[in-house]
């Protein structure tokens, strides 16, 4: 039988990053469900979903209602529960709240190609170097110079069920006959992962069973593997915990920004440096399970 997934207040607090009573507000008003088990209330991810979903201020980029920069609007865009983080400790330092954009990395990109966001984040793996983001940017950002500040590392694996029945510990264990995977959406980081890996272990993804069943989320990857609808998916650590899945770490990863250096981002290319470099964001980065700070708030690379 499928186990459905649900959360703590604690848990959906910290997910969300506010305190319990705004929770409890929110249940309160009717903006989030929740149901009650004996003395403890708890939510269902459907319904911390379509709250998210509903709060967004910005639809994805493949909906095409992303709307066109003004000169005091700052759009950030990316999924990671720390680009959330980031953007509360820099809305004081702007002239206007930032709007955040939650589509994957390539997306995120073609965004920023486009004039349509000033702040992206970036996870994207190339097989053929071994490196993180450099190589992607470069090629969609050929003509415009940018800096590519690491926002933090972070470790990328495999989501299997508790114990890991089915033994998966290698990627080649994915195309194995009894595995079902959940798989990212294209454009993705973790769906370009999965890609490169397979590529460079010669394995067709028609191999896998699963590959066209696509969610758009790290935690919807973590609850399909959790409720029994999948066996494995491709995701990253720290949500693991909030699942109730077990973590296959595969592999570090660098979750990066890239800002455009132009008149107009002087003054958030600043912010944000300093927001990175500041004791009080480092040790709120720090309480987070799955991340590494070594390399927070260094130029990967600019042109």
């Amino acid at each position: 039988m499928d186990k459905p997934v649900s959360y703590t207040i604690e848990e959906v607090s910290a997910l969300l990053k506010v305190s319990k009573l705004t929770i409890y507000d929110l249940i309160k008003k009717g903006k989030i469900t929740a149901f009650r088990v004996g003395r403890q209330m708890r939510i269902d991810h459907e319904d911390l979903v379509a709250y998210k979903a509903g709060s967004r201020t910005v639809k994805s980029y493949s909906e095409k209602a992303v709307p066109a920069l003004n000169s005091h609007q700052t759009v950030i865009s990316g999924q990671d529960i720390v680009l959330d983080l980031l953007s509360k400790h820099l809305e004081p330092k702007l002239r206007t709240p930032p709007l955040r954009l939650y589509m994957g990395s390539l997306n995120s990109l073609m965004s920023m190609y486009h004039g349509e966001c000033n702040l992206v984040s970036v996870h994207l793996y190339d097989g053929e170097t071994g490196q993180y983001n450099v190589p992607y940017v470069k090629r969609m950002l050929v003509s415009q110079p940018f800096a590519l500040i690491n926002l933090v590392c972070r470790n990328a694996g495999i989501y299997v069920r508790k114990g890991n029945p089915l033994q998966i510990k290698t990627w080649r264990d994915l195309a194995k006959p009894v595995v079902t995977i959940v798989n990212r959406e294209k454009g993705s980081g973790a769906r370009v992962l999965l890609d490169e890996q397979l590529r460079l272990h010669q394995i067709s993804h028609e191999n896998l069973k699963g590959y066209e069943t696509e969610v758009t989320n790290h935690l919807s990857v973590a609850s399909a593997v959790a409720s029994g609808q999948a066996d494995a998916g491709i995701g990253i650590e720290n949500v693991a915990k909030m699942a109730e899945v077990d973590f296959i770490p595969m592999i570090q990863e660098q979750y990066d920004l890239v800002i455009l250096k132009t008149n107009e981002n002087n003054n958030l290319l600043h912010h944000v440096m300093n927001t990175l470099s500041s004791s009080d964001f480092k040790s709120q980065l720090s309480q987070l399970k799955g991340y590494d700070l070594h390399l927070t708030g260094q130029i990967i690379y600019e042109t």
